[in-house]
């Protein structure tokens, strides 16, 4: 596949399309239900998210990542959405081959096989921003090289211009919708410099790099804003893992380095890696978790971070008190709930679904492979009270990516951990913000 709107009339005219028969089918439905008629919601919302993707994937990059950002578990838009959207992690068809020789010719002076030694034209991998190519340096050394879609980054303002327009007839217009494209925004300019992931790709493989976690070294010699090449880790992705019928010592081994991984950055108070999906992690031949992705990592005001880690506390010691405090603080609640009763829906919710959430620190071992606690996360999700309607502070967009998208990985790895360590990290990073 070659073709890549980068204009923004071409990629408009897609935006338009989109936005029209997402407004018509909604219209039809509305119709239909004052007709009387059963059509499910849940079935539109299905073929909504479709109709998205598929036109959001032909506009790859900054579109799809919008949708992703938006739509992955966090409660403001259907559960249709985030099943759908997904897709956008692993599922983009890749450019062709001749595309993929002429950008690195202009961004690295010469063609792949002048460069490499070897360099496999066929994609590793293709995402929303970029596809993946095995090569093997002059040296022998094999490296993972991350080419960027043309246009991408050119396409970011106009594109989330073109997605709040269309974001406005599924979720509820409301004043913090700026907030997030802002926030959104301001990630993607980073995701799209692939200098500033090289960086990053340094930064954690010095905080991290041991014998039970892996990261790649960067190559900047055979970098630039749009080539990102670094050294190869040879593993295999969760899927490939769980086709191999593994023994529960080896998924409980793995589910245990991804655990400690979290929350050795969370004690490391810097910057955490915001993607936690099955994607961006290898199980390596040796034991160890391979980190692979960098694109997406965030530093979190102290503010926001103090209050994120203290939900944790509050809801395993039932502190309502505090828990409301924090609530409004965090913007999850917007008036009070003993006078108001949407908001006290909201509370009792967001309460009881934090409860939830604590539940793997209330015992020295949790199993997220228990289908009882498999079924009680997804229903929360199912069946929140503000679905289509945006609530909490604009960073929720990215701690709900990283540890919504831990407890998902670790429910679909059906992993044992122990969380001994994990809950004095917790306490001993609010200890040193008194």
């Amino acid at each position: 596949m070659s073709e890549f709107p980068s204009t923004k009339y071409e990629r408009g005219k897609i935006f338009a399309k989109t936005g029209l028969q997402v407004g018509k089918d909604y219209a039809t439905h509305y119709l239909k239900s004052l007709a009387g008629s059963n059509t499910s919601k849940s079935d539109l919302h299905k073929k909504t998210a479709e109709l998205v993707f598929g036109e959001f994937t032909k506009l790859r990059g900054t579109a799809l990542k919008i949708a992703q950002s938006f739509s992955v578990d966090q409660g403001f838009l259907p559960e249709e959405f985030s099943e759908v959207m997904t897709q956008a992690q692993y599922k983009v068809p890749p450019i062709n081959r001749a595309l993929v020789r002429s950008i690195i010719r202009r961004e690295l002076g010469a063609y792949p096989e002048q460069i490499f030694r070897e360099f496999d034209t066929a994609a590793l991998a293709a995402a929303s921003i970029g596809q993946v190519h095995k090569a093997v340096l002059k040296s022998g050394e094999p490296v993972a090289v991350k080419i960027q879609y043309p246009g991408v980054r050119d396409t970011i303002s106009s594109d989330l211009a073109l997605a709040r327009t269309l974001f406005k007839q599924i979720v509820s217009d409301s004043a913090q919708m700026d907030e997030y494209m802002e926030e959104v925004k301001s990630t993607l300019l980073q995701e799209t410099d692939y200098l500033s992931e090289g960086r990053s790709i340094d930064r954690f493989h010095t905080r991290f790099h041991s014998d039970s976690v892996i990261t790649p070294r960067w190559l900047p010699e055979l970098s630039t804003e749009r080539v990102l090449t670094m050294t190869f880790i040879e593993g295999v992705h969760l899927q490939e893992f769980l086709a191999s019928s593994p023994l529960q010592k080896q998924i409980n081994h793995f589910g245990q380095l991804l655990w400690d991984f979290f929350h050795d950055q969370v004690r490391d108070r810097k910057e955490i890696h915001a993607d936690t999906h099955p994607g961006n992690f290898l199980f390596t031949p040796d034991g160890k978790l391979g980190v692979i992705d960098f694109g997406c990592v965030k530093t979190f005001p102290d503010v926001f971070f103090i209050d994120y880690l203290q939900l944790l506390p509050t809801h395993l010691h039932r502190d309502e008190a505090a828990i409301k405090e924090l609530y409004f603080r965090l913007n999850v609640l917007k008036d009070n709930p003993e006078t108001n009763k949407k908001e006290n829906r909201m509370y009792e919710f967001c309460k009881n679904y934090g409860f939830t959430f604590a539940m793997p620190y209330m015992q020295d071992r949790f199993d997220f492979g228990d289908e009882e606690y498999k079924k009680l996360i997804r229903a929360y999700t199912k069946n929140a009270p503000f679905t289509n309607e945006l609530r909490g502070n604009k960073h929720f967009i990215y701690t709900t990516r990283v540890h919504l998208g831990l407890y998902h990985f670790l429910m679909k790895l059906g992993a044992e951990v122990s969380t001994v360590r994990s809950k004095k990290i917790v306490e001993e990073v609010l200890e040193s913000f008194r």
